[in-house]
């Protein structure tokens, strides 16, 4: 997943590590909470709860943020969030999906719209057609080799793995995450990530100005406290991906 993985990788050269640790922490457990909310509150009788309990320890969360997140959903007090979804075109032609959870539909709507213009892109036009709804799950490099990952995924049922220098990623139809990370948790233990993401079918080559207009529009969606997910389908050179996170 270029475009993703590599804004991934952005925003973890960027500076002020604290803040945004803060922030992601703030978005994970609303996350939890809304997962909790919508279905059983028992991570083993409800898969999206399950999925984001896993995405909040990949990134270190204390157990009690967890925990407390659970807790929120079942006092009946927690905020009425709800899933929204923004599609356009980003700096250099790009596509790009936005997925949020809100309180205000309106306001979160008008929000991303303003940081597209501002930064070069233009939300509204239709670009799910270019992504796989796919589910992912992935595991440390060192969990097992590139053959016996995906030996592992192909009896579990998925259809791709891509194993790199620091990760495996095993993708399959988005109604078999669960089935798959079951048979993968079976071999090697509890998954890093497991979830729903939106893979592109190509990738775009940003360079020059496009590049940096993009890395200003992926870190302001990054900081708003309502975005959850950001997929994009760019690809940069390294040494443009040097200079724009610098």
């Amino acid at each position: 997943m270029a475009g993703h993985s590599q804004f991934k990788n952005i925003m973890h050269r960027k500076g002020a590590q604290d803040a945004r640790r803060s922030k992601l922490f703030s978005k994970l457990a609303r996350e939890i909470t809304v997962s909790a909310k919508q279905g059983l509150p028992d991570p083993e009788k409800n898969p999206k709860l399950r999925a984001a309990i896993i995405a909040a320890r990949k990134e270190n969360m204390p157990k009690d943020n967890i925990e407390r997140a659970i807790k929120k959903a079942l006092g009946g007090d927690a905020e009425n969030y709800e899933e929204a979804r923004y599609e356009g075109r980003g700096p250099g032609g790009i596509s790009m999906i936005v997925e949020a959870l809100t309180d205000n539909r309106n306001r979160t709507s008008g929000d991303v719209r303003s940081l597209f213009s501002k930064h070069g892109g233009q939300m509204g036009e239709t670009v799910t057609y270019q992504f796989d709804r796919l589910g992912q799950i992935q595991y440390p490099a060192d969990k097992a080799t590139p053959d016996e990952m995906l030996e592992a995924a192909i009896e579990a049922g998925a259809d791709d793995c891509q194993s790199g220098d620091q990760a495996h990623d095993v993708y399959c139809a988005s109604d078999s995450l669960n089935e798959v990370r079951e048979g993968l948790e079976k071999r090697f233990g509890p998954a890093s990530l497991a979830k729903l993401v939106w893979r592109p079918q190509s990738t775009v080559s940003v360079e020059g100005d496009a590049a940096q207009s993009l890395v200003k529009l992926l870190e302001a969606l990054d900081d708003h406290d309502d975005v959850q997910n950001v997929y994009a389908n760019f690809e940069m050179s390294d040494e443009t991906l040097a200079k724009v996170a610098g």
